[in-house]
């Protein structure tokens, strides 16, 4: 680090005193990595203060029991935080962003280190590890997806957990959320986003469901999400709704929420008879709004 500039003269001179120049290594220094703010150097405290790791791993101080979180526990992936960290200060001198060890390693000259201090942003090295997950096989994935499940005593098969990998990986920063944020998927909803519920769900929102709901069970083909597109369209035609005023109200109808991953890919994976259950109770559930 730079902090140790003013004491490298005597370092090259305890070398010469000592006679070990033929053994001296080559002295370089790397620019102080700063604050966020980019006010002072990035010291442990302030990663407690702004809520992000600054160690690899989970540490304790065995005397004082003082602890620091770990950019592993918080779902960082190595190769992610590795490419994060060789950009702090240095830049290949391009435009590319994503390099593997070797690629990194090959790139690397020290002539591309720069002078001047590094902000150290938790933003990017969250945009590193996005894009780290979107490269991983849904197979891979699947596993710990199945093992977050199992936590919470839920049991997945691989070809499910693989279908919710498919749909989410590309909509998430740590593969955990995979699971967590997505457990509608498995776990029906009891209850409903109040906000969109008291602007979406109304008459008409219901008119579109109770038809639909009793194509889906009066259907005996496969449930795929085009047939259930298809089946929701012709519904929202039957009953004479427009199906993008309605739209919002399925999706709270079957997840609970007002926003998230293709809606039909949630259908399929979820299967014709919980879609058609959920949507009788939250028809049961929700009072129309006036």
């Amino acid at each position: 680090g730079e902090e140790w500039l003013p004491s490298a003269p005597l370092h090259v001179l305890l070398y010469k005193f000592f006679g070990w120049e033929d053994t001296m290594p080559e002295f370089a220094h790397l620019p102080l990595l700063l604050k966020p703010d980019g006010n002072g150097k990035l010291s442990k405290r302030d990663g407690d203060k702004l809520g992000f790791p600054v160690f690899p791993l989970n540490w304790e101080n065995k005397e004082s029991g003082e602890t620091a979180a770990g950019f592993r526990e918080q779902g960082y992936l190595p190769e992610a935080l590795l490419n994060f960290l060789a950009f702090l200060g240095w830049n290949p001198g391009d435009e590319r962003e994503i390099f593997s060890k070797e690629e990194l390693i090959e790139a690397f000259s020290i002539e591309r280190i720069g002078k001047a201090g590094t902000k150290f942003d938790i933003a990017k090295a969250k945009w590193y590890n996005e894009q780290y997950i979107r490269t991983k096989s849904n197979q891979e994935l699947a596993i710990q997806v199945i093992a977050d499940a199992a936590k919470d005593g839920m049991e997945l098969s691989q070809e499910k957990a693989e279908a919710i990998v498919a749909l989410t990986k590309e909509r998430v920063t740590f593969a955990s959320e995979i699971w967590s944020e997505n457990k509608f998927l498995l776990i029906a909803p009891t209850s409903f986003d109040e906000q969109v519920a008291s602007k979406k769900w109304n008459e008409d929102a219901v008119k579109v469901l109770e038809h639909y709901a009793g194509s889906i069970e009066a259907h005996s083909g496969d449930f795929d999400g085009a047939t259930a597109k298809s089946l929701l369209e012709n519904s929202a035609a039957a009953v004479e709704v427009k199906l993008g005023k309605v739209m919002q109200a399925v999706r709270l109808a079957v997840t609970g929420a007002g926003a998230g991953p293709d809606l039909m890919e949630i259908f399929a994976i979820l299967g014709a008879k919980e879609v058609a259950a959920r949507i009788k109770f939250a028809i049961e559930s929700l009072p129309v709004a006036g």
